[in-house]
C-alpha cells in the first residue's frame, strides 16, 4: 500500500525511501534517530532508539528499506511507524516507481516544446546565451534536464527544474502579448535561466536532493546570476542593458528581500517573471498535497507552502467514496429465477 492509504493502526511491512537519517539527543543525554520514510504520495516519520549504528549503515539517505511496525497519526507530530524491524531491500522486491515522483509530462515531450520555444525568441545576444545553456551538447543542458526544482515544496524530483522552468517560460510567453510594454525575448529568456543556481545549490545523492556547500553559502540566487554573468561575458558584444535586464530577472525573482532576493523586480520582464515564477510554485504545492491525501479525502492538512490547508473539489468525498465500495463490495442480490 501506499503511505497515502494507510490509516491509524494499520500494520506496515513494506519497503520505503530513506529521504533524511538524522542522529539527535534525547533528553537523557543519549542520541536517538529520526527517519523520515517516504514513496511517491508523501513521508512519514520513524524514531530509532536502540542499535544506531547498525540502522544508520542500512538506513542511508536516498536508498530504500524494508519497513516492519504499526502505522500510526500522532495528535501532536502527525503520522509515525512505530518500529519493529528495518531490514535490506531485495531487489524484485518493490517497484521503484512507487518511491520516487516525478513529472507530468515525459522528458521527451518536455525538451520538444523547450525547444519550439527557444525557436521563438529573436534577439541574437539572447539566443546566442541561450545556446550555449540549452545547446544539446552542452554540459550544462545535461545537468538542467535531471536537476530537482526544489528540494521538498515543489518538483523536488528529477526533472523537476526542466519542469518548472519550462512551465515558468510559457506562461509568461503567452501573457507577455497581453501588457503592454513587455519585451517578450527578455521576459523568456529570464523565464528560462531565472533557476539556473540551482544547478549549484542542490545535490542528487542516489534519490535524496540535498543542499551543497555552494548552496548553503551562497544561495541559489548568486550563484545563477554569476554563472549567467560568466556565460554572458564570453559572448561578444553582449549588450550591457540586456545583460543588465537579465541579470535583474536572477536577482530579483523571490520578490521580497525577506524571501532571499536581493534587489525588487523594478522592470515589468522581472515582475512579471517573479509572479508566474511564484504562481507556478504555489500550483506545484497543491499537486504535491494532491498525491499525498488518502483516497476519499478533499481537504489537506496546514501547508506552510501555501499557509493553508488545499481543497479538491473534484475528488470523491469520504461519503461518497464510502458509498461507492459499499456498491462495489455489496452488490444486488440476483434475482431469484
Amino acid at each position: 500500500m501506499l503511505l497515502n492509504e494507510l490509516s491509524d493502526g494499520m500494520e506496515v511491512d513494506q519497503v520505503l525511501l530513506v529521504r533524511q537519517a538524522e542522529r539527535r539527543q534525547r533528553r537523557d543525554g543519549g542520541d536517538y534517530l529520526r527517519l523520515q520514510l517516504g514513496d511517491r504520495t508523501g513521508a512519514v516519520s520513524c524514531m530509532v532508539w536502540e542499535e544506531l549504528p547498525d540502522v544508520e549503515e542500512l538506513a542511508r539517505t536516498g536508498e530504500p528499506v524494508r519497513v516492519s511496525g504499526r502505522y500510526i497519526v500522532h495528535p501532536r507530530f502527525g503520522p509515525q511507524i512505530n518500529l519493529r524491524d528495518l531490514a535490506p531491500a531485495e531487489a524484485g522486491s518493490f517497484d521503484p516507481r512507487d518511491l520516487l515522483d516525478g513529472p507530468a509530462h515525459e522528458l521527451v515531450q518536455m525538451e520538444a516544446e523547450l525547444r519550439e520555444l527557444l525557436a521563438t525568441v529573436r534577439e541574437p545576444h539572447l539566443c546566442a546565451l541561450l545556446e550555449r545553456v540549452f545547446g544539446e551538447g552542452s554540459e550544462v543542458w545535461a545537468r538542467f534536464c535531471e536537476a530537482p526544482a526544489a528540494k521538498h515544496y515543489h518538483q523536488a524530483y528529477r526533472h523537476g527544474l526542466l519542469e518548472h522552468c519550462l512551465g515558468v517560460a510559457q506562461a509568461v510567453s503567452a501573457i507577455s502579448a497581453t501588457f503592454a510594454g513587455v519585451d517578450r525575448d527578455i521576459a523568456i529568456t529570464g523565464a528560462l535561466l531565472h533557476d539556473i543556481g540551482k544547478l549549484d545549490a542542490y545535490a542528487c545523492e542516489g534519490h535524496s536532493i540535498e543542499l551543497t556547500d555552494a548552496g548553503r553559502l551562497h544561495g541559489e540566487i548568486a550563484l545563477g546570476y554569476y554563472r549567467i554573468r560568466r556565460a554572458i561575458e564570453n559572448i561578444e558584444g553582449f549588450p550591457v542593458e540586456l545583460a543588465g535586464a537579465i541579470g535583474h530577472i536572477i536577482l530579483s525573482h523571490h520578490g521580497a528581500l525577506e524571501h532571499g532576493s536581493p534587489v525588487l523586480p523594478c522592470t515589468r520582464e522581472a515582475t512579471l517573471v517573479h509572479m508566474i515564477d511564484n504562481l507556478g510554485g504555489r500550483l506545484g504545492s497543491f499537486d504535491r498535497l494532491e498525491r499525498g491525501l488518502p483516497p476519499g479525502r478533499r481537504w489537506s492538512g496546514f501547508d506552510r507552502a501555501i499557509g493553508t490547508g488545499a481543497f479538491f473539489a473534484d475528488r470523491p468525498s469520504a461519503s461518497a467514496r464510502a458509498a461507492e465500495l459499499g456498491e462495489l463490495e455489496d452488490p444486488p442480490a440476483r434475482e431469484a429465477a
